[in-house]
């Protein structure tokens, strides 16, 4: 079926402005061929069924709308207080000078740029391979812009237990930045990695991680998105899942006009476990997108979703989460939970939960729910002394523990909590 002129037109004023990076074979083809892809689907328009929600304009238009840069003030950066290896991109290029020696035992981390360079590489089984497989049934024409043209990112393969966890550093110095970076990370068998995602990174921001978890291995990700109110992203996690393997990602949201963010996972392996959450606070101009895709194709995995979004003044939550279990995968265990606590009127939450099942031995539940906040507890806590304000954080901190529970080191999660509670205290100052 030929494209919509509107599509055609926009696709091409945007791939006009961008220049195709140069490589070695293997990279070279997969960008090819991403771009081949992109050019049969063309960029999201607002008809597409998964962006009726969300207006992809911003993201795709040529040039990116300018953000305005974020001043820090005295608060630290996530995860400053955690024994962790820096890698730091600044304006979307890797920072030699303000990241840690890369190298670390059982792991191997090398530059995107850099191994584009050569003519055969371990990530050439990678690189665009999920990206790929996740473009069925649901097309993900931003990830396939991702894959053509990406210069940079970060490539970890891991053979042993890393040591300490890997700590993704965003930063920019630019208002007009247009940053599109790709990862793509191994674990072999056995193998176990902690991946902490942090940093304004860009005005308008592209990325791409391609996970692949062989058996018994566990992928774990911690990804904190806020500071920057201007900038505008897109990100995509795609993963597939060995035998017995584990893989478990956590996203907190607490700034940004316009926000995407894409799961797509497969557990291919009998016995998998994967479990995807996100905690959302948003005041005002803010648009926050989680769009969730897991396909159950082997027996006896486990998936949960949830995701939490407190919203006010008008800011806008979305979900669209969707749990596929293809024939044969008996004894799955899927779960998935959408809630939003609207603080007003004008606030606004969509939720498209789905569920697609060909086995007849499983257990599967979606539910989503939009409220305010409990009147009963509230008055609980004001008939205690607790301030007004005061009480209403408290129920707001209470509401998104469900998904803070689904990080696994504990250490993350109270330092997550604590950083929710002073932007809390900072909007109710």
């Amino acid at each position: 079926m030929a494209l919509p002129q509107i599509k055609v037109d926009a696709t091409e004023a945007r791939l006009a402005a961008l220049t195709r990076p140069e490589g070695g074979a293997w990279v070279s083809a997969a960008r090819g061929d991403a771009l081949a892809r992109l050019g049969a689907m063309g960029l999201p328009g607002r008809r597409d069924e998964y962006w009726k929600y969300t207006r992809p304009d911003s993201l795709t238009q040529p040039d990116a709308p300018q953000a305005a840069l974020f001043e820090a003030g005295a608060e630290a950066p996530p995860f400053d207080d955690i024994d962790r290896l820096r890698v730091v991109f600044v304006d979307g290029v890797f920072d030699a000078g303000a990241s840690d020696d890369l190298s670390m035992a059982g792991v191997e981390i090398e530059r995107l740029a850099d191994a584009a360079r050569s003519d055969i590489h371990w990530a050439r089984d990678l690189f665009g391979v999920l990206e790929v497989r996740g473009q069925s049934p649901v097309e993900r024409p931003l990830a396939a812009l991702n894959t053509a043209f990406a210069a940079d990112g970060i490539l970890i393969r891991v053979t042993g237990r890393a040591t300490r966890p890997i700590n993704l550093i965003y930063l920019r110095k630019s208002d007009a930045s247009d940053v599109i970076l790709h990862h793509c990370i191994r674990l072999e068998e056995g193998a176990d990695l902690t991946v902490l995602e942090n940093g304004p990174a860009a005005a308008r921001f592209n990325k791409v991680m391609e996970v692949d978890v062989a058996d018994g291995a566990a992928f774990h990700h911690v990804c904190a998105q806020g500071r920057d109110h201007e900038r505008r992203a897109a990100t995509h996690i795609f993963a597939r899942l060995g035998r017995e393997s584990t893989f478990k990602s956590f996203t907190v949201t607490v700034n940004g006009q316009l926000t995407r963010n894409e799961c797509v996972v497969e557990l291919t392996g009998d016995d998998a476990v994967a479990h995807v959450a996100g905690s959302v606070l948003g005041d005002g101009d803010f648009l926050h997108d989680d769009t969730v895709f897991i396909t159950h194709d082997a027996m006896r995995c486990e998936s949960r979703q949830v995701f939490k979004k407190v919203l006010r003044n008008g800011a806008t939550g979305v979900f669209q989460g969707k749990i596929l279990v293809k024939a044969g995968a008996q004894k799955t265990d899927g779960y998935q939970i959408s809630q939003s606590l609207l603080l007003d009127e004008d606030a606004q939450f969509f939720a498209k939960p789905e569920l697609e099942i060909y086995a007849d031995d499983v257990q599967c539940s979606h539910g989503s729910t939009s409220g305010a906040i409990d009147e009963k507890a509230m008055f609980y806590l004001r008939s205690r002394g607790v301030p007004l304000a005061e009480a209403q954080d408290l129920l707001v901190l209470a509401f998104l523990a469900e998904a803070i529970d689904e990080i696994e080191d504990e250490a993350i999660a109270a330092d997550i909590l604590t950083r929710l509670e002073a932007w809390l205290s900072r909007r109710r100052g």
